[in-house]
Parts: structure tokens; C-alpha cells; sequence
């Protein structure tokens, strides 16, 4: 009988002694923890014959686990497994890559969990480098590159903006020696960094530049073998089109923005990558999204505290307030506002930006009863301000979007 678990790994052997692990896209996120656990078990054998390498794959296989499923746990394992490999370093080089695999941890809670405190941390961490292999400068400038966009497009200045796309030019460049993922987070980074700013400065250089990364993305990643890559292009620039499609109020270009959605979708199953699945839904997710799916996005990112997961938390509470409204179910309103206020009563227990998803949800829940009522909600603006302004100091641009979405137009001229 076919064994699946040892054929596969018979099958992956070679792939596992490469730098490049962007065979990993083709396996689940439950056979990228268990391709962690094996790693992190063989580092810790006294027989290990290399052991700050085997600490090194370990952390990277285990950030790799929580990028597709957003465990907080699976972040704390990549930390402790690059502080082991740190007290097996014998060169300033495996030091340099210490600093750079932390960094990538950094980076990486930021964009799950948001604060800015992480990118500052990464930050100092990449500064302090002192490497000695070209290979290991790149890697170094990479990282900076992509910690610098991050800030950039929190700052949302034109000058940060266009530091940081140099900073990414210059890295891109130097990638050629680094594993292919690296190059191709890179482009998307550049692809997400032109597409913000050529949006909001109507500015069609940038934006073409935007469309050539992805291009290049979309033609090279192919499906049977980096279909994450190419679902995060295809979806991309999917979230492109749409956004262009808003301004320009062109039909045709919105309905290709959700066929470059559909695509993306279509490239993995949810269990294979929880949040690209949600990622997806939420960057695609319209007012007609089927409450059945939402729920599902909900359900497949509920870590506390995760960016993701107060999205569809939020977007679900604004369908289910919508739905009871259309029924004019102000029996069922009620109870979801109770369900609500209960969670907002936690206070400190609760984490700040799931508490700002509430906040929002409350305010539809308020709105839809007020007008079924024929009553003034209260303290609606209060509670969209503070789930605005909590966004905003976690860096969640796209929830401080929601609550201002969901601000009435007489609370907004206030």
C-alpha cells in the first residue's frame, strides 16, 4: 500500500538539504508542522552532526506554519528554535543570519498581530549586522528593504514611500544569489507598495510598475509547484484592479478584478492555507458575500489578536446585522448586540484589535436597530473613533478602513 507520509518525505529528501524552501508550497499547512517537529526533534539530538543549520531550518518551517495558519504558538517556536541556533554559531555569518531569521519573526507578528513596536524591534535587528558573504548582505538588505516598506506604508508620506521602493530596487537586485521566494517576496512587496501609492496619487508610472511585478509573478509561479506565490499575485492584483475599477466607476474592470479573485481561489483548498484562504475572501468580499462564508473565514482565524481575524469577525457581525435588519429581526439584533457587549466587557482580557472589530460591529448593530426603531443610535461616533484610533496604533490600516466605512455621513461631517 502507498504510505503517504514516508513516500513524501523520500520524495522531499533532496529538497530539504536546499536553502530554497519553496517546495513547502506544495504541502499542507498540518505536513508543514510536522516537517517543523521532525526538524526541531533532529537539531535537538545529541547526535545532530549540524545542528545550528538544523535549529535554522526548524525556525524558518515553523514561520512558514504560522504564515498560513496565524498561531501565535508556531511564532514562539520559530523564536526559541533561532535563539538555539544562536548558541551554535561559529561565524559572524551564522550570527548575521541569526539576526535575520529573528527579524523575519519580527516581520512577520507584525503582519499577523500588527504593532508597530515589531517592526522596530526587526528593525534593530537588522542594523546591527555585521556580515562577511555577499549572500548573507543580501539577505540582510532584503529584509531591511521589506521591514522599511512596511513603515513606509504606515507613514503613508510620498518621500518614505518612494525610499522604501528604492530600498526594494536595490534588493531585488542583490537577491540573484538568494533562494527564488526571496526575490519573489520582494516583487510582491515592491507590487503592493507601487499599487498603494499609485492608487492614491493617480500616479500610472507607479502603477505599471505594479503590473509588472505581477505579471512576472503570475507568468513564473506556476500552479503545480508555487500556487501560494501565485494566488498572493493573482490576488494582488485582483485588489488592484478593484480599487482602480472603484475610482474610474468601470464595471468591466471590476467584474476582471473578481475573476483575478476566483483565480486565486482557485490555486489552493483552505486547509492547505488558512489565511491566504481568508485573505483572499476578505480582500474579494463584497456585500453580497454569502454569510456562510464569512463565518468560514471567521472560524479558520480565530487567534486572539490576529489582523485576519478581526476582519471577519467584523465583516460577519456587519452581514448578520444587515440580514436581521432586511428581516426587520430587531429580536435578533438585540441578541447579537448582548453577544457583543458581553465580549466588550472583558476589557483587558480581550486583545486590542479584536476589541475594535467589536466596537465596529456594535456600531452596525446600533445603526440597524436605530433604524428599525426610528431612534438616534447612541454613541455610535464614539465607538467608530475608538476602534479608528485603535487601528491606526496597531497598524491595521485595513480595519481603521471599516470603521470608516461604517461611520454614518452625519457623524463624518461632525
Amino acid at each position: 500500500m502507498f504510505e503517504f507520509g514516508r513516500d513524501l518525505r523520500k520524495l522531499f529528501e533532496k529538497a530539504r538539504e536546499s536553502d530554497d524552501l519553496g517546495w513547502l508550497e506544495l504541502i499542507g499547512a498540518d505536513l508543514v508542522e510536522a516537517e517543523a517537529r521532525r526538524e526541531a526533534v533532529d537539531a535537538g539530538r545529541v547526535s545532530c552532526t549540524r545542528p545550528f543549520d538544523s535549529w535554522m531550518r526548524a525556525s524558518a518551517l515553523w514561520r512558514e506554519h504560522a504564515r498560513r495558519t496565524g498561531r501565535r504558538e508556531s511564532l514562539e517556536r520559530a523564536a526559541r528554535c533561532a535563539s538555539d541556533a544562536a548558541h551554535h554559531t561559529t561565524t559572524p555569518d551564522q550570527t548575521a543570519a541569526v539576526a535575520i531569521e529573528s527579524g523575519e519573526i519580527h516581520l512577520l507578528r507584525f503582519d499577523l498581530f500588527g504593532g508597530p513596536a515589531a517592526l522596530t524591534a526587526a528593525l534593530s535587528d537588522a542594523q546591527s549586522l555585521t556580515a562577511e558573504r555577499p549572500v548573507t548582505r543580501a539577505a540582510a538588505a532584503a529584509l531591511h528593504a521589506r521591514l522599511c516598506a512596511r513603515r513606509a506604508r504606515l507613514s503613508g508620506e510620498p518621500s518614505t514611500l518612494l525610499d522604501a521602493a528604492a530600498l526594494l530596487d536595490a534588493a531585488l537586485h542583490g537577491a540573484r544569489a538568494l533562494p527564488p521566494m526571496v526575490g519573489d517576496e520582494l516583487r510582491l512587496d515592491r507590487a503592493a507598495l507601487a499599487l498603494e501609492a499609485g492608487v492614491a496619487r493617480r500616479d500610472g508610472r507607479l502603477l505599471d510598475q505594479a503590473g509588472r511585478d505581477l505579471r512576472a509573478l503570475i507568468e513564473t509561479a506556476s500552479p503545480d509547484y508555487r500556487p501560494l506565490t501565485r494566488a498572493r499575485a493573482l490576488a494582488l492584483a485582483g485588489a488592484g484592479l478593484m480599487a482602480l475599477a472603484e475610482l474610474a466607476r468601470n464595471d468591466a474592470a471590476k467584474a476582471q478584478g473578481q475573476a483575478l479573485f476566483d483565480a486565486a481561489a482557485d490555486q489552493f483548498t483552505p486547509d492547505h492555507s488558512p489565511l491566504d484562504w481568508v485573505a483572499v475572501r476578505m480582500a474579494r468580499a463584497q456585500s453580497d458575500t454569502p454569510l456562510l462564508l464569512l463565518a468560514e473565514a471567521e472560524a479558520l482565524s480565530r487567534e486572539p489578536g490576529l489582523i485576519l481575524g478581526a476582519l471577519a469577525r467584523e465583516r460577519r457581525m456587519a452581514a448578520e446585522a444587515a440580514l436581521a435588519e432586511a428581516m426587520t429581526d430587531i429580536a435578533t439584533l438585540s441578541g447579537l448586540e448582548a453577544v457583543v457587549r458581553r465580549r466588550l466587557q472583558d476589557g483587558p482580557r480581550t486583545e486590542p484589535l479584536d476589541w475594535a472589530a467589536d466596537q465596529i460591529g456594535m456600531a452596525h448593530l446600533a445603526m440597524a436597530k436605530a433604524r428599525l426603531t426610528s431612534t438616534e443610535p447612541r454613541s455610535v461616533g464614539l465607538m467608530l473613533a475608538e476602534a479608528l484610533e485603535t487601528a491606526r496604533e496597531w497598524g491595521a490600516p485595513s480595519l481603521m478602513q471599516r470603521a470608516v466605512l461604517a461611520t454614518p455621513e452625519t457623524v463624518a461631517r461632525a
